[in-house]
């Protein structure tokens, strides 16, 4: 919803990384951790990687992803 209201998509995000649709939504489930995909779907939201998935990173959007899953999806989608 998020993402329809900032005027983007998880299909545009995809395109613009040359990745599958079903890539992105993916990662945005949090079943799998992309970097490069959480950090473009927070650029669109204008936020950062760490406040969608604070569970996944240390301190700031830079640092590494961390091992639990988790996901914002109904945020996003």
């Amino acid at each position: 919803m998020r993402l329809r209201l900032a005027g983007s998509s998880l299909a545009e995000i995809a395109r613009e990384l040359s990745v599958t649709p079903t890539t992105v939504t993916i990662v945005s489930q949090g079943q799998r951790r992309s970097r490069r995909i959480e950090q473009a779907i927070a650029a669109k939201l204008g936020t950062t990687a760490a406040s969608l998935w604070p569970e996944r990173y240390r301190g700031s959007d830079d640092g590494p992803p961390l091992a639990s899953p988790g996901g914002v999806a109904s945020a996003i989608a």
